[in-house]
């Protein structure tokens, strides 16, 4: 295998250097980052003829990212621009089902908060239709095009007549999220709005949330998704539920299945048949597997009350929708560093690919006449929108200036580690040549189940433009090969993990691809924390970055939002110890550290917050290992300020220029 994986690196090494590449075009600069145009959230109206998404730019003179609804043709045409609002947002747009009118999310008029607007299938006459306190979460047509049901927070403390914020009380276990803040008595409910009267009534009560509603075509149903068993801050025993669309209506349980049925935080709503008799929904694993396990179709009956597994694959799947005549259920299918959009008969199982090769595909919409358009990307493309047919048809080029760019081409490879098939991505710098030798970042995955996929990596991209390969490894943890592969970290995070990352340091070393004595590591989130185990295992690499990580599960817990997460997986810290321990080594030994290392986070991230950066920024400056600390104001744990992503780029840069060159 790994002979078979040197000859095809040699090869991809050849292809390289006798590439030509146009003397007019530059490479890929870091404040093109501000220029990528973000395509998302396609929805295709229902005679199949028009396609509205959002359209996300950077505003450099507000400093802010922006996003406008955009719509195309299905045939093909000129974009139109729908919303033109320089600092605010429009996105998440739903035609009605008539197809005459665009329901949307966007910021309110008085505030900020997101809200429902209607308009019509032109960009005109629009008119917001919420006044919510707090703002709107989600939201679905019914059928007779009058009434929407919507998510939102209901409860917890008012402000003082004076607008003073009340203290937060807190009684609940799970008392944080990042971008939402503390959660008080605040429970987020179903809630149905009158499109004409502009007016709404709350339908669902009690201390539970209620996710991701959908109203079934014959308008008799809403599903939705939430929890019953117990304490609900404590499991991910999620349930698909159905209700009559009104207050006090019928509410009937449809999924038995004693683990997670649509994670919330899976965006995918359970979906409807065409006849409303028959619901398919996301279901993964026991509680216990948090993340881990693989998302799998689930299809049940409503009448009878039967449901049944489809198609198990031991992949991931996502966001499925049923063909017109309901014989098909489209879905995404996460597959070894790509994700393909696949349809798969209800009757025979069979699964068949409609879209093919090294492509990562995000969101996709289906019509009633079963036109499919696809939000994608690859190696060199951001993303954009596409017809799906016999071949992928574009319906957008909103990035068509990257032609202009002479982009770096990506190669897989694959290797072994302790007797495991890994893959990867390695991305090489205009004019490659074997013959010398050259600085390598290995990038690591947030996650811990994700993978690294053939979409466009603009950060790579400057990277390989000053020098640099880039290195992008798969390791046991990641998804795209099925639920061993993933769980094999379970509970001991910064093992094998680690191992495999430096197997493919070493792989590709030994092949005479990367300079051993020029490596960095880096990554974000779970990439973060995995660059704190890779450098207080081994000492090889000369520079690393760590945002968004941390190194001490003992101080996380209770302070970030997985406390539930932990005692699933490690237990509680007063029992389990020994687990907390082990999974905090980096903080706990950071004299084996020898690696200069810069350390990032958001300052009001409640998904890995700060303290994690601090305390080894601490450690490091304690012991004296090279080291520095940055705190990027008021973000949350994805960064969105452009002249933030643009700083935290230009920093990265300089630090591995520093000790790798």
């Amino acid at each position: 295998m790994q002979s078979l994986n040197k000859f095809m690196i040699a090869i991809a090494i050849i292809f390289l250097s006798q590439t030509s590449y146009s003397t007019e075009n530059r490479s890929f600069q870091v404040e093109d980052l501000n220029k990528i145009k973000d395509v998302s959230a396609p929805s295709i109206s229902p005679d199949g003829k028009m396609v509205v998404y959002s359209l996300s730019t950077n505003n450099l003179k507000t400093d802010k990212a922006t996003s406008d609804l955009w719509e195309v043709p299905y045939e093909g045409g000129k974009p139109i621009n729908l919303t033109r609002t320089e600092n605010k947002s429009e996105w998440g747009a739903q035609f009605s089902p008539d197809g005459r009118t665009i329901a949307f999310l966007g910021e309110g008029k008085k505030n900020s908060d997101s809200q429902i607007f209607l308009m019509n299938i032109q960009g005109k006459k629009i008119r917001q239709i919420s006044f919510v306190p707090g703002g709107v979460i989600a939201f679905d047509w019914a059928p007779d095009n009058k009434r929407i049901v919507f998510t939102a927070f209901s409860g917890g403390a008012a402000p003082s007549k004076a607008g003073t914020k009340a203290p937060i009380v807190i009684d609940r276990f799970q008392f944080k999220e990042d971008g939402i803040g503390y959660l008080d008595g605040a429970r987020r409910h179903l809630h149905i709005l009158d499109v004409d009267k502009e007016t709404y009534v709350q339908i669902t009560t009690g201390d539970q949330d209620h996710w991701l509603p959908s109203w079934s075509p014959d308008g008799q149903w809403i599903a939705y998704v939430s929890k019953d068993h117990g304490d609900a801050d404590r499991n991910m025993d999620s349930d698909v539920f159905i209700m009559s669309p009104n207050l006090g209506g019928e509410q009937r349980r449809i999924s038995t299945f004693k683990g997670t049925d649509v994670d919330p935080y899976w965006a995918s709503p359970p979906a409807w048949s065409p006849d409303s008799q028959k619901l398919v929904w996301l279901e993964s694993g026991e509680s216990k597997w948090i993340y881990y396990a693989p998302w799998q179709l689930t299809v049940a009956d409503i009448i009878s009350g039967e449901s049944h597994a489809l198609a198990r694959l031991d992949l991931c799947f996502y966001a499925p929708q049923w063909s017109h005549d309901g014989s098909y259920i489209y879905s995404l299918v996460e597959l070894d560093r790509s994700t393909l959009l696949a349809k798969i008969n209800v009757k025979t199982e069979e699964v068949t690919y409609l879209t093919q090769g090294h492509k990562f595909a995000l969101g996709f919409d289906v019509a009633a006449n079963d036109n499919v358009v696809i939000q994608q990307s690859d190696d060199m493309t951001p993303f954009e929108l596409y017809a799906v047919e016999k071949q992928d048809r574009p319906l957008t080029a909103h990035n068509d200036w990257l032609k202009d760019r002479d982009l770096a081409v990506t190669e897989r490879f694959d290797f072994k580690s302790d007797g495991h098939d890994i893959g990867g991505l390695i991305v090489y710098p205009k004019d490659y040549d074997k013959n010398k030798s050259y600085p390598a970042i290995f990038r690591l995955h947030g996650g811990p189940v994700y993978q690294f996929s053939h979409e466009f990596m603009a950060d790579w991209q400057v990277y390989v433009a000053q020098g640099f390969v880039v290195v992008g490894i798969n390791p046991r943890g990641s998804s795209g090969k099925g639920f061993d592969f993933s769980k094999a970290i379970y509970a001991d995070w910064g093992n094998v993990d680690v191992q495999d990352i430096l197997a493919g340091a070493d792989f590709l070393v030994g092949n005479g691809i990367i300079d051993p004595e020029k490596l960095g590591i880096g990554g974000w989130s779970y990439g973060g924390i995995l660059t704190n185990y890779v450098i207080a295992t081994d000492s090889r690499f000369k520079a690393a970055i760590s945002g968004a990580g941390t190194a001490n599960m003992l101080g996380n817990y209770g302070y970030d939002q997985y406390s539930r997460e932990y005692e699933l997986e490690l237990g509680t810290p007063w029992d389990n110890l020994d687990a907390y321990k082990r999974v905090s080594f980096p903080f706990l030994n950071p004299k084996q550290i020898k690696t200069s290392t810069l350390y990032q986070c958001s300052e009001k991230d409640f998904n890995v917050p700060c303290l994690g950066a601090e305390q080894m920024y601490q450690a490091l400056r304690s012991i004296g290992v090279k080291t520095k600390l940055i705190i990027y104001p008021d973000q949350n744990h994805g960064i969105v300020v452009p002249s933030y992503l643009e700083d935290r780029m230009r920093r990265n840069l300089d630090w591995y220029e520093l000790f790798l060159k």
